[in-house]
Formats: C-alpha cells, sequence, structure tokens
C-alpha cells in the first residue's frame, strides 16, 4: 500500500446526547493507530467530523495520499460539494440559514488543503456491511458514546487484528436517485446476518441483529438486499447451501 488508510466513524446516544468517534490509520510503513474519543451532549454529525478532523490532525505532516472510508454521506459531500456554496453564501444554507457546525467544518477544510491538491482521498463505505475496518472504527465511538471506552490499538499491522486493507472495490458515493423531482425511497433490507461462534442466524431487523453481535469478540454481520445476496454471503461464510 503506497498511501495511508483511515476508517472513521461518529455516534451519539440520543442525537443530541452522548457521543462517541472512532478512526483507524493505517500507514504505509506497517504500523496501525486507533483513536477515538468522546463528549457528553453532541450529535451524530459532529462526531463524524470529529472522528474525520483527528485523524488527519494526529497525521499532521505525515507524508502521503491519505484514503479517507467513512460511511457519512454528510461527511463527504460536505467537505466536497456542498463546502463551496456555504462560503459564497457567507456561511448560509441554500434557504438562507446558518451552517451547522461551522467550526468543524472549517477545521476540516484547513486540514485536508494542508494536505495539497489531491493529497485526501474520499470514500464511502456503507454502515454495517462486515468492512472490518468500518467496523473497528464503528466499535471505539459507539465504546466511547456508551463511556465504555475499548482497548486502543497502536502497533505493528502484521500484529493487527482488523483486515484494516480489506475494502470494496466500489467506494462511490450511493446515487441521488429522483423521481418526479423527489428523492425515491431506498429499498428496504431483505434480511440481516450474524455469525457467532460460528453459528450463522438472520434477522428481520438491524435491531434484532445488533443485540446478538454487539461486543461479542469476533462476530461478523452483514445486511442482504436480497435473497441471492443473502445466499451469497452465507455461502462466503462457509454455508453453502443453508437455507436459514
Amino acid at each position: 500500500m503506497d498511501r495511508i488508510v483511515v476508517f472513521t466513524d461518529g455516534a451519539a446516544k440520543g442525537n443530541p446526547g452522548p457521543g462517541g468517534w472512532g478512526a483507524v490509520i493505517a500507514t504505509p510503513a506497517g504500523r496501525v493507530i486507533e483513536l477515538g474519543g468522546g463528549s457528553r451532549h453532541t450529535t451524530n454529525n459532529q462526531m463524524e467530523l470529529t472522528a474525520v478532523i483527528e485523524a488527519l490532525a494526529h497525521l499532521g505532516a505525515t507524508a502521503g495520499r491519505v484514503g479517507i472510508h467513512t460511511d457519512s454521506v454528510y461527511v463527504i459531500r460536505g467537505i466536497t460539494e456542498w463546502i463551496h456554496g456555504w462560503r459564497r453564501r457567507g456561511w448560509k444554507t441554500a434557504e438562507g440559514q446558518p451552517v451547522l457546525n461551522r467550526a468543524l467544518w472549517e477545521r476540516l477544510a484547513d486540514l485536508a488543503a494542508a494536505r495539497g491538491r489531491d493529497g485526501v482521498e474520499w470514500h464511502y463505505v456503507r454502515g454495517h456491511a462486515a468492512i472490518p475496518g468500518n467496523q473497528r472504527a464503528d466499535e471505539i465511538a459507539v465504546g466511547f458514546a456508551s463511556r465504555e471506552p475499548v482497548g486502543l490499538y497502536d502497533g505493528p499491522l502484521i500484529s493487527y487484528p482488523v483486515a484494516v486493507h480489506d475494502v470494496p472495490d466500489d467506494t462511490g458515493l450511493p446515487a441521488r436517485a429522483r423521481t418526479g423531482g423527489k428523492p425515491t425511497a431506498k429499498p428496504a433490507p431483505y434480511s440481516y446476518l450474524s455469525l457467532v461462534n460460528g453459528l450463522p442466524m438472520r434477522h428481520a431487523t438491524w435491531a434484532e441483529c445488533e443485540r446478538r453481535v454487539k461486543g461479542v469478540s469476533g462476530a461478523r454481520f452483514k445486511k442482504a438486499m436480497s435473497r441471492a445476496e443473502e445466499v451469497a454471503i452465507l455461502a462466503a461464510w462457509g454455508f453453502a447451501g443453508l437455507d436459514l
């Protein structure tokens, strides 16, 4: 890998409420650093922004292109698209309202600009889709939001238990499909799958799946959007032909 790989995530209980952020940084030199923190009263968006800010601030002048992987469309669209209009309008939205979280946006923009043109790449990853780096950043964020912070790793990549370089081929933002000028509703997931202690299980809702995997070492989970995708996930987990 010739670039710095970063996964970030944020969480807030109550939104607003107690929150946390997490970041995983893997350097080309073969080192992994986990970062995390929390706030007593915050929002999910503020924690998503803070996670990216803290990761870039930690890297400082470290040389190399940085690939930020986040499941926050808000962060990516904000820093790559919306911020230009906000600045032109004096930090006002298109409706004339003050932009929320302006101080965080300005800090993030400064840190990204300091790395030079194209020094930061923005990658969208789906949350709760069994992407190891995203799962770990989420664990850290949720831990701090719940005031049960997890131990943070700082050491060689070879000893890191998370496959942080296991990244989907497609990390582009989801298309903004529209019908009659209005956004179309997102299709509902077909199912949620979990794998705990070698036993797979099917769930109708994410809440059920989360209760089963939360806090369990080595647990896996993934959302299926169709029956065919469910079968493929189970096969990838070693359960080809299994009907849940």
